[in-house]
């Protein structure tokens, strides 16, 4: 599903225009990624819960060569799916 596309569905399912609709898009995009920044959780009841993690440094081994690497530590989001999506997606597998 593309940016287009998602905000095409926001659009027949709220009655607003894809004008807004694209706007309300970005701005959840913004705001979500404004609260991930500062290392806040971003919780949509139903839907999810977006966190940052961090990962801490360790060693690897490259699969090409077999020779050890550093990779370095980083912060990643996570998304850890809610109750109601979760239920609604197992529902619509067994299908």
């Amino acid at each position: 599903m593309t940016k287009k596309e998602f905000a095409d569905k926001m659009s027949e399912l709220s009655g607003l225009t894809k004008t807004d609709s694209m706007k309300a898009y970005d701005a959840f995009v913004a705001t979500a990624q404004d609260y991930l920044v500062k290392g806040e959780r971003v919780t949509l009841m139903g839907f999810g819960t977006l966190s940052v993690q961090e990962k801490p440094a360790r060693t690897a081994r490259n699969p090409r060569t077999g020779e050890t690497i550093k990779v370095k530590a980083k912060k990643v989001v996570k998304f850890k799916a809610g109750k109601e999506l979760s239920e609604n997606v197992a529902a619509k597998k067994k299908k």
